[in-house]
């Protein structure tokens, strides 16, 4: 039943959807063209005091930030997501094509802009770091946020409901959340804040680009096949051990959550599978 609503959601949507965010993207290349801000330097110095701002404020829960930032780290993030193998495969059939996309826009966009990270930037005594001090020059887009936004936009169209209302309220909900968990990539200083607004605009646009490519192709059709689970029972266990190891290095609540989720995961799948 969550699958068939999965699947209608889908199908109701139109290539208009990707006005907005294209207008979005849009609107940021006119803003930086007019300020005279399209190359990397200009464009990490425009922001600087909103970054300082930003970093000082969210800064002030690092505990808060550390966990949230870990979110955007896809094998944390889709350990919340893979019981929908079971209940709705459609959604890991869209999922799976634009976590393919969103790889590829931000491997290619990376290296193009080419944009220095703020701890090379600025001053690492003026800010605050929580964790790993992110160097070198890929700043922009934010890799997090692609696959926060790719993710959560997946199930915000997987789940929309039907009453207009509703809909709003799920809208602002989702997006509201994603930035909120977007934006700890600034609190922890590692990324600058036009590159998590246009990481987020390019996993939503990710994630759409996924939803067509799944609805028009079969390609990973076999993702809801019962014989074909053991794929995901092993790739369960491996992130299980990968989380392990990460527990071992920072017992921080999100790896116990997401350890949690492919326990609960694993067993429903496991016994689906081993079920006569």
């Amino acid at each position: 039943m969550m699958n068939t609503n999965v699947i209608n959601n889908y199908a109701k949507l139109k290539c208009s959807i990707f006005i907005l965010p294209l207008v979005l993207l849009l609107a940021i290349v006119l803003f930086l063209y007019r300020e005279d801000s399209l190359n990397a330097y200009q464009y990490t110095q425009i922001q600087k005091d909103c970054f300082f701002f930003l970093n000082h404020h969210l800064g002030q829960f690092p505990n808060l930030e550390y966990n949230l930032t870990q979110i955007g780290d896809a094998s944390i993030f889709l350990s919340f997501l893979i019981i929908f193998v079971v209940y709705a495969p459609q959604i890991w059939e869209a999922l799976i094509s634009a976590s393919l996309v969103s790889l590829l826009f931000s491997k290619i966009l990376k290296n193009f802009f080419d944009v220095p990270r703020p701890a090379v930037v600025y001053d690492n005594d003026l800010f605050t770091i929580v964790g790993k001090t992110a160097v070198g020059y890929s700043s922009l887009p934010s890799g997090h946020s692609i696959t926060i936004f790719t993710s959560l936009t997946i199930l915000l169209y997987a789940f929309m409901p039907k009453d207009f209302k509703l809909k709003f309220l799920w809208f602002f909900f989702i997006v509201v959340l994603g930035l909120f968990i977007a934006f700890s990539r600034v609190g922890v200083g590692a990324h600058h804040p036009l590159d998590v607004i246009i990481g987020s605009i390019i996993g939503y646009i990710s994630a759409i680009i996924g939803i067509f490519i799944s609805r028009k192709y079969k390609i990973w059709h076999w993702v809801g096949y019962k014989k074909y689970y053991p794929i995901f029972i092993v790739l369960i266990l491996g992130s299980g051990i990968s989380i392990i190891s990460k527990i071992v290095n920072d017992q921080l609540v999100i790896y116990y959550l997401a350890f949690i989720s492919l326990c609960v995961s694993l067993y429903k799948i496991v016994y689906i599978y081993v079920k006569k």
